[in-house]
């Protein structure tokens, strides 16, 4: 600004006092920092000592102020809240309804708003509030609360609120200040308790969030609440019907809209697949997902968690206010301190109450002394209030030696103003026993100071049988499996090639159809040179002509084998490889030949469980050969690394080579395993071993409620809660159930073999009182009975069962044979009887050689080929394979 600006359409002079220049750099320094600290400390953090931030703690101030008993209107509680807090009602209210819809210190009534739609309270002169009994209890007590003047100097209001409890992690808290933020999730109330009662006995703890939403959560990278810490949260989503899925809880965080919102909009985008959704959420969420025909509800599940608001991720972040400073400390300390400012609260309390009691204990103990020896009688003659006070003090001297502290003045003063007609009806025996109550309350007291420790485990024990019905957990703590999106994405775009050109891509749409794919996909090409590409799917890709094999690529897939014969250069010999591919560089051109100019692809087939065909290979006429047509089996063929040169097939030129027979796989069963922390299977070795399984092998699965089904084991498979039954299922072994027959009202015992492996069916019937008690799967099993004692008999013996011999074999719809009529009291399963299992003869296997196992540098040639017996074993388990059967090209 010059010194000659024009302001208000006139011109200054030089001389002019309106024209001083101030900087306003060193203001800008001073407001801005009083602004982020006014924020931080007044506003978004709140304080460690009571868990409040300051809006919040006003408003319990206020509404202890207004507590009767009685619910007072919302409206009515902001605008006293508004003597303590500088600022609109509009935020009052929406705090206040943050704390209403947590359920602990304030009771409700109306609508206040709904945490799983979404939905918003009325307004603030509809509904009504007030404290609820535990915040009685525990939030506040005068005596020990400092004060201080509210803004504006009229009124009284806490520092900090006497709360003896942590409530800050039983709530939980999130605020954004200037330059700082926190997020402190809510835990869970039981745990809390229990947490703190082991930190005073000097035990080690651990507290985790729980969440109101209920939902599954991982907390393995939880940190302690601190920054840098990570919690996955997902819905709980079960399989309500053959295609239909039930979401019941959701992710903390999201509510049933916006988890709506995002699951249509995977759909949109063709990450899922979906035929509607309904949401029946009411007190309790219902979400149906209903699938169209042949979609997989297990694959759906995982695409929800991966591509959908199913699952979220938290970021904790824990801040407080201690000392008027931001402090970032973790839940573990929080409660630490919690705690440790509930017992100081608590020796507060019995200090004071300790005060009181002596200071009773000392009155009664005067007026006993007072009006027994009738000391009143001695102020009969005096004519000043000096003289009264003097000759109380001369006539209670010969009497106050027992006394605790010295009498004062206004202790005299206060036997002045005791009433004749108290005097007069005074008994010396009731007295004497106030006195003596009011010793054991101090001794009581007392002990409870010199056992502090004890006095306050005992408190927090009280809290958890006074209000901890109906605060169990709600979010179930597990951990997750990470899920490959490639592995759940619905694959609903067409890939198209032009072999000849040597396109690839989405919109070749007049070319040849390959196989439907997602847009995250990779895409694995073969070309008649022997070069090979993985590429992402686009609208068109060149990656060279003469394309001879194209698929969706499944990274570290090793059950996918790949047989090839190929040509060295223009001239040289013919070489037969099988290879698979487990990990590459996207993008990079991979040359599957001994790398000479001239290489040619003879043969080339793609085997999604390592299938090895038998061939024929026809050679041209050439010198003096003789033998111009011999047959080759991949199955003599090691599975090494793609760059391995491979074995030689002839030196003499092949005119061409013939698929004679199919192959079987070679490559091992698969071994499989139940992981029961995150429910899932595994081929990783992680938790109980299930077995060997071959593509025609499937596990049985049996439920609590009594429902059986076989299912092939896919890693993508959900297991329910109830599930009491899972194991490699043996068509030949039968299964035995014991359960109990609702409309006999009997126990029934029924032996079966599953006849219909694709359909899941009902052991115990339609009716709603039957229920399963037992199920057995061994071949021989046995149970033992026990009855029931009747009146005035001895009890019946124990009955032991063979099973076996019991009943045979029958339906799975027979209802089987009566167990007993008398009453039981239960039945305990018994060790099975022996049985010898007939051998399987074993299937020969291929061991895979794994490519990192393979020499990455120059290829070197298989001088002699692998010698092995030709037999074919048994096909193993296949996996998904986008190209159905395999693709097989002749050259």
């Amino acid at each position: 600004m010059s010194d000659q600006s024009p302001l208000n359409g006139e011109e200054l002079s030089p001389e002019d006092p309106q024209d001083t220049i101030t900087k306003v750099t060193g203001m800008y320094q001073d407001w801005f920092l009083d602004y982020a600290s006014y924020v931080i400390l007044e506003r978004a953090v709140p304080a460690i000592e009571d868990g409040f931030k300051p809006v919040q703690r006003r408003i319990m101030h206020s509404l202890k102020d207004l507590d009767d008993g009685r619910y007072n209107k919302v409206a009515n509680i902001v605008g006293h809240t508004m003597q303590y807090h500088p600022h609109g009602d509009a935020s009052i209210a929406d705090a206040m309804v943050q704390i209403g819809q947590k359920d602990l210190l304030i009771d409700t009534q109306g609508n206040w708003g709904n945490i799983l739609t979404g939905d918003r309270a009325a307004a603030s002169r509809y509904i009504e509030a007030r404290l609820s009994k535990f915040a009685l209890d525990v939030v506040y007590n005068p005596k020990t609360t400092d004060w201080q003047s509210s803004y504006d100097g009229r009124k009284k209001e806490p520092i900090h609120l006497p709360v003896k409890f942590p409530l800050l992690l039983a709530q939980g808290a999130e605020g954004i200040a200037v330059g700082l933020s926190t997020k402190i999730m809510p835990h869970n109330f039981i745990e809390l308790i229990d947490a703190s009662i082991k930190h005073l006995q000097g035990k080690r703890f651990t507290i985790l969030p729980d969440f109101p939403t209920g939902g599954i959560a991982d907390f393995t990278n939880y940190n302690d609440g601190l920054r840098g810490g990570k919690i996955r949260s997902r819905a709980r989503i079960s399989q309500y019907e053959k295609n239909t899925l039930v979401i019941t809880e959701i992710p903390f965080g999201t509510t049933t809209s916006s988890l709506i919102d995002s699951i249509l909009k995977a759909n949109d985008k063709g990450k899922i697949k979906i035929k509607k959704i309904e949401d029946n959420t009411a007190a309790d969420v219902e979400i149906l997902v209903h699938l169209p025909n042949g979609i997989s509800p297990d694959k759906t599940i995982d695409a929800l968690y991966a591509f959908t608001n199913c699952e979220t991720s938290i970021s904790p972040l824990g801040c407080v206010i201690e000392d008027n400073r931001p402090l970032f400390v973790g839940v573990s300390e929080m409660l630490r301190s919690s705690t440790d400012r509930t017992v100081e609260l608590l020796k507060s309390e019995l200090e004071i109450q300790l005060g009181e009691l002596e200071e009773q204990w000392h009155f009664a103990s005067l007026e006993r002394i007072f009006i027994e020896n009738r000391i009143y009688r001695d102020i009969e003659e005096e004519e000043t209030w000096d003289g009264v006070i003097s000759a109380i003090d001369k006539g209670l001297k010969p009497h106050i030696k027992h006394l605790k502290r010295a009498v004062t003045t206004e202790d005299i003063t206060r036997l002045t103003e005791i009433r004749i007609k108290r005097i007069s009806k005074f008994d010396i025996d009731k007295a004497q026993q106030k006195i003596e109550a009011l010793e054991e309350q101090i001794a009581q007291v007392k002990h409870h100071l010199e056992h502090l420790i004890e006095y306050a485990i005992d408190y927090f024990k009280r809290l958890k049988k006074t209000y901890a019905t109906g605060k169990e957990r709600k979010t179930e703590i597990r951990v997750f499996e990470d899920i490959e999106a490639t592995k759940v994405v619905i694959r609903n775009t067409k890939l198209y090639v032009n072999r000849e050109e040597g396109f690839i891509g989405t919109s070749l749409r007049r070319d040849e159809y390959v196989t439907d794919c997602a847009d995250i996909d990779d895409i694995i090409v073969f070309t008649q040179d022997g070069q090979m590409m993985v590429t992402k799917v686009d609208n068109k890709t060149f990656i060279g002509k003469g394309i001879i094999h194209v698929a969706v690529f499944k990274k570290k897939d090793k059950r996918t084998i790949y047989n090839m014969i190929y040509k060295d250069g223009t001239r040289g010999s013919t070489y037969v490889k099988r290879f698979a591919v487990t990990a590459i560089t996207r993008d990079k051109h991979y040359d599957l030949t001994a790398g000479n100019k001239g290489s040619k692809v003879l043969y080339f087939t793609a085997n999604p469980n390592g299938e090895a065909e038998l061939v024929t290979v026809l050679l041209r006429q050439s010198g003096s050969i003789k033998k111009l047509k011999f047959d080759l089996d991949f199955a003599d063929q090691l599975v090494k690394g793609r760059n391995s040169k491979g074995n030689i097939v002839s030196k003499y030129p092949v005119k061409r080579i013939e698929l004679k027979e199919k192959g079987l796989s070679t490559l091992k069963p698969r071994k499989i395993w139940f992981d029961d922390t995150v429910q899932r299977l595994n081929v990783d070795g992680r938790g109980e071993f299930l077995g060997d399984f071959r593509s025609e092998d499937r596990l049985l699965i049996v439920n609590q409620k009594g429902m059986v089904k076989t299912v092939i084991p896919e890693m993508t498979l959900h297991f329910d809660s109830d599930m009491i039954v899972l194991e490699k299922w043996d068509p030949k072994k039968p299964l035995t159930a014991i359960y109990w027959e609702g409309s006999k009202e009997l126990f029934y015992v029924k032996r079966f073999l599953i006849e219909n492996p694709e359909r899941e069916e009902s052991i115990i019937g339609d009716h709603s009182d039957s229920q399963l008690e037992c199920i057995f799967t061994d071949y021989r099993p046995r149970a033992e009975v026990v009855f029931a004692k009747k009146r005035g008999k001895d009890r019946k013996e124990n009955l032991e069962i063979n099973l076996e011999e019991f009943i045979a074999i029958k339906g799975i719809s027979a209802m089987g044979n009566q167990l007993t009529k008398d009453k039981v009291l239960e039945i305990n399963p018994m060790e099975s009887l022996p049985y010898e299992q007939p051998e399987e003869v074993p299937a020969e296997e291929m061991e895979v050689v794994d490519q990192q196992d393979v020499s990455e540098e120059t290829p070197q040639a298989d001088t002699k080929p692998t010698a092995k017996d030709s037999s074919k074993p048994p096909a193993s388990d296949t996996p998904d394979d986008p190209d159905g059967e395999g693709q097989t090209s002749l050259f």
